[in-house]
C-alpha cells in the first residue's frame, strides 16, 4: 500500500472524493491531508473521515517542514486539490513525475497565477469560449504547466453564468479526478 498526500488549501470536495475513493484501493491510500490554511474547510473534510492532516505556512513548506512531514508519512505521491501555492523546488526534486495537479480550465488556456476557482470561471464566461474542462497534470517549477495527463471538456452555453461553468466542472472533477490520478499511478508502478 503505497502512501498518498493531498495538498488543499480551500473547501475540500475533491479531497474529499480523493479519500472516499482510496479507501477501498487495494494498492493507493490518503495518509494525510496537507493544508496552507488553518481556516479551510479541507480539515474539517478530513477530520470527519479520520484522515491526519497539517497545517503549514509559506515558510514551513519553503524551508523544509513540509519535506519532513512527507517522509514522516512515507509519501509515495502528492496529489494537488485546489492548493494554492507554489510547490518548492526541493519537494519537485523529491518526488518527480509524482505530483499532480487538477486544473478547472483546459490548459494552457486560463492557467497560471491567480487562474484558480472562480477566477477561472469569471474569465471563461467574460472571453465568451464555447467550451471549458477540467486538466490534470503534472506538477513542474510553473503554475499549470507540467505535462497534461487528461483533460475532459463540456460546453459552456451563452446563458450560462459562472457559477453554471463551476457547477459543470465541479461534475467533471468528481468523475475524473480520482480514476486519473490512480490510473497513472498504476502505471508509474509497472
Amino acid at each position: 500500500m503505497k502512501n498518498l498526500v493531498v495538498f488543499a488549501s480551500g473547501s475540500g470536495t475533491n479531497a474529499e472524493n480523493l479519500i472516499n475513493y482510496f479507501s477501498t484501493s487495494k494498492d493507493f491510500h490518503v495518509a494525510a491531508v496537507f493544508c496552507n490554511r488553518p481556516e479551510a474547510f479541507v480539515l474539517q473534510r478530513a477530520a470527519r473521515l479520520k484522515v491526519p492532516t497539517e497545517t503549514f505556512c509559506k515558510e514551513d513548506l519553503w524551508g523544509g517542514k513540509v519535506m519532513q512531514l512527507l517522509e514522516s508519512y512515507n509519501t509515495y505521491a502528492i496529489i494537488l486539490a485546489g492548493f494554492l501555492m507554489m510547490v518548492p523546488p526541493q519537494i519537485l526534486k523529491a518526488y518527480p513525475g509524482r505530483i499532480i495537479n487538477i486544473h478547472p480550465a483546459l490548459l494552457p488556456k486560463y492557467g497560471g497565477k491567480g487562474m484558480h476557482g472562480m477566477h477561472v470561471h469569471e474569465a471563461v464566461v467574460a472571453a465568451g469560449e464555447p467550451e471549458t474542462g477540467i486538466t490534470i497534470h503534472l506538477v513542474d517549477e510553473q503554475y499549470d504547466h507540467g505535462r497534461t495527463l487528461f483533460q475532459a471538456r463540456c460546453e459552456v452555453l451563452p446563458c450560462d453564468t459562472a457559477l453554471d461553468v463551476a457547477a459543470k466542472i465541479h461534475l467533471l472533477e468528481q468523475e475524473h479526478f480520482p480514476e486519473v490520478v490512480e490510473g497513472y499511478l498504476l502505471y508509474l508502478g509497472e
